[in-house]
């Protein structure tokens, strides 16, 4: 298995446990994901919407929100279950070689 592949699992089975999580576990497999989807945003070249409707910018809000204990274990197996989504889309971009283009300036 690739890193991805590997990471995407290890997202997913912690969604499954959330209730056996840490929210210190949590938000760092929250911040890891962050980094990876901005990471291969990137490479492809697909800015962010810098908005609220951005995924990341939700992923980093729960995240922010499990240092102060505001997030339900609902709400983090939700966000650890979007996370590996984006990821594997983005994945298979990069893996197709697939050319993203953009308005932005």
């Amino acid at each position: 298995m690739s890193s991805t592949t590997d990471f995407i699992a290890e997202l997913v089975r912690a969604a499954n446990e959330v209730e056996m999580l840490r929210g210190e576990e949590a938000r760092h497999l929250l911040n890891r994901a962050i980094t990876t989807i901005r990471d291969m945003r990137e490479k492809i070249g697909m800015p962010g919407a810098l908005t609220a409707a951005d995924a990341v910018i939700d992923l980093q809000t729960t995240a922010v929100a499990l240092g102060s204990g505001n997030r339900s274990p609902n709400q983090v197996k939700a966000a650890l279950l979007d996370a590996p989504g984006i990821i594997r889309d983005l994945h298979i971009v990069l893996d197709t070689k697939t050319v993203i283009q953009t308005d932005r300036k």
